[in-house]
């Protein structure tokens, strides 16, 4: 029996329409009351319209969502935010809010990008003040974050803390502020840093209890600090390409802080910042801060800049160098327009307990009578001193070795000559010292030494394979390579195979 005849037999005719109408009317009730209800969330939507590209070789997808509110017209504005690291080239993507027929999408290599955002509203483009933005660029030989927003940096835990309404949390980020990425041995004595975004307020350290007005810079004095060659290559031509932009107006914060280190490169530190440093592994307050750069950038080459990538060059390094230390030689001299009023100035690096000129009273006897005034010295840790005296020189030598760095206080069109030990040199004096020299403006003159110039024919037999095979030594590791090659040889220059450089460098000076 159907449910009509059930329907039918219960009650009559009149009834039933009845019923109908009663029906009807609920129904159009229950509409009305749904549409006074819902009205304030059926009004247009906006669209979301966000296209990613497929970068080739990425390797690691970090997304950090903010959402900010704003109240306009009664509708909320969402703004999302991505930050994608590519581990080989470093790419930062930003996404945005955008109407059906017109698309924004900004792509970078290695280089900050806008994250201002646009979203349709009534048919209207509208667009949202920045809240929040985090780049973190991972390179060949370094690893940096730059953030911007309501920054709180505990030093207690290492950690800076990214203030969000709201993320799609994958972990913190973890940097150890020191450009030598890749060599564990240096990484071994560097603080790792935490970088958390974060949602809830009791994530964050409860209180800010100093604010600042400037940026700040968090960098590592550990690693291999104390070298000079990494000294310059790996922290303070970093910390240059990362804070010059900021003319002064910037706060460094120390982790690893080693006072000798300070002392040793202060003018450097106080021409880049107006600021106190801040030991921030000591401190017990949390900084807020409105700009963090955790780590410090630099690139590939060791002590060099891309001038076609960075608005700096490593001729704008060395002019900050002899402004840092009020060196007055600005260019060598040029015998051609000297008229032989004045004798070029060759400086000598010595060395005390390896690699060290053994015959070096020879050396500047043979340089003197070739018309050179000659300067001999050991470097150390007064930079100030050092600077001055290779700044008054027209042409430097010494053997390989981080003493050579000094080089950078040379005048420009100056030479370097460098003396390359016997064990296969070659790469690292070209990689260290000779392509480097030429992105000072200076020239580069590499003399290698013979077998018979080596102290260590009086170490070993004329058959032994550290005199004859020095690549089988090097496969054996870089520490066995070191003890021998770097911290056993001496050098006996053959005076007379030597002067022909040193007539070379003077005919150089001539042109």
């Amino acid at each position: 029996m159907t449910y009509d005849t059930i329907f039918a037999r219960s009650f009559s005719r009149y009834d039933q329409k009845k019923l109908g109408y009663g029906a009807f009317l609920g129904c159009l009730l229950i509409a009305l009351s749904f549409c006074i209800v819902f009205k304030p969330y059926l009004g247009s939507l906006p669209v979301l319209n966000m296209r990613m590209p497929v970068d080739i070789g990425l390797k690691m997808l970090r997304i950090t969502n903010s959402y900010s509110f704003e109240k306009l017209r009664g509708d909320d504005i969402r703004s999302s935010m991505a930050t994608i690291v590519n581990e080989t080239s470093s790419s930062e993507i930003e996404m945005v809010e955008s109407d059906t027929t017109g698309t924004k999408e900004t792509i970078s290599n290695g280089n900050a990008i806008g994250s201002s955002t646009t979203t349709v509203i009534n048919n209207k483009n509208i667009t949202q003040k920045k809240e929040m933005k985090t780049l973190c660029h991972v390179e060949e030989r370094t690893e940096f974050c730059e953030m911007y927003g309501d920054i709180r940096v505990d030093g207690k835990t290492s950690t800076v803390f990214m203030a969000a309404d709201t993320m799609l949390e994958s972990g913190p980020w973890v940097i150890r502020p020191y450009s030598r990425r890749g060599d564990d041995q240096a990484f071994k004595r560097v603080t790792k840093w935490f970088i958390k975004s974060v949602v809830d307020a009791y994530e964050t350290p409860t209180q800010c209890d100093q604010r600042h007005n400037v940026p700040a810079i968090i960098f590592s004095t550990a690693g291999y600090a104390g070298n000079n060659f990494h000294d310059y290559t790996d922290i303070v031509l970093p910390l240059y390409l990362t804070s010059r932009q900021f003319d002064g107006e910037v706060k460094f914060l120390i982790t690893d802080k080693k006072p000798w280190w300070i002392k040793k490169f202060r003018n450097i530190l106080q021409k880049l910042s107006r600021y106190e440093l801040v030991d921030i592994d000591k401190e017990v307050n949390v900084h807020c801060f409105t700009s963090v750069t955790v780590g410090l950038k630099r690139y590939p080459q060791e002590l060099k800049i891309d001038s076609s990538k960075s608005p700096y060059s490593m001729k704008d390094f060395r002019k900050f160098l002899r402004s840092a230390y009020s060196l007055k030689k600005e260019n060598a001299i040029n015998m051609r327009d000297n008229g032989g009023k004045e004798r070029p100035r060759l400086f000598i690096l010595s060395r005390k307990n390896t690699r060290a000129f053994t015959n070096t009273n020879a050396i500047v006897g043979m340089a003197t009578r070739l018309g050179f005034e000659v300067v001999v010295t050991e470097v150390d840790s007064h930079v100030a001193k050092v600077a001055e005296m290779v700044n008054s020189c027209d042409v430097m030598m010494g053997v390989h070795g981080a003493g050579l760095t000094n080089m950078i206080f040379l005048p420009e069109n100056a030479i370097l000559i460098q003396v390359i030990p016997i064990g296969g040199f070659e790469w690292l004096a070209k990689t260290d010292f000779g392509e480097p020299s030429k992105e000072m403006n200076l020239r580069y003159i590499g003399y290698q030494i013979k077998t018979e110039e080596s102290t260590l024919i009086q170490q070993y037999p004329p058959d032994h394979e550290v005199l004859n095979d020095p690549y089988a030594i090097q496969r054996r590791g870089w520490h066995e390579f070191k003890s021998i090659y770097l911290q056993k040889q001496n050098v006996n220059l053959d005076v007379d195979r030597f002067r022909i450089t040193l007539l070379r460098a003077l005919d150089l000076l001539h042109q």
